[in-house]
């Protein structure tokens, strides 16, 4: 890698305020506030809204869309397309 154009890649821990939880990875992403980590060492800390613990795919509290009344309904408006043949 060239010197002077990538900004740097170090250990951040990033906290979804929603669920409560926090990880430690490595990014580019810094912030100005820190936090104490479980090994003691203190790193910069990102707040997020949504991680995989609290998202609702991952949670599986996702709604399921009706997707076939979906597809029939944009049939109706735009019709079917012909086949190629």
């Amino acid at each position: 890698m060239r010197d002077g154009i990538h900004p740097p890649y170090g250990p951040v821990v990033f906290r979804d305020r929603a669920a409560n939880h926090a990880f430690l990875t490595r990014s580019t992403m810094t912030s100005e506030k820190t936090i104490e980590w479980e090994d003691g060492h203190t790193y910069p800390v990102v707040d997020v809204e949504i991680s995989n613990v609290s998202h609702p795919f991952y949670t599986g509290t996702a709604r399921v869309l009706d997707t076939a009344g979906r597809v029939e309904r944009f049939e109706r408006r735009y019709g079917r397309p012909r086949e190629r043949g």
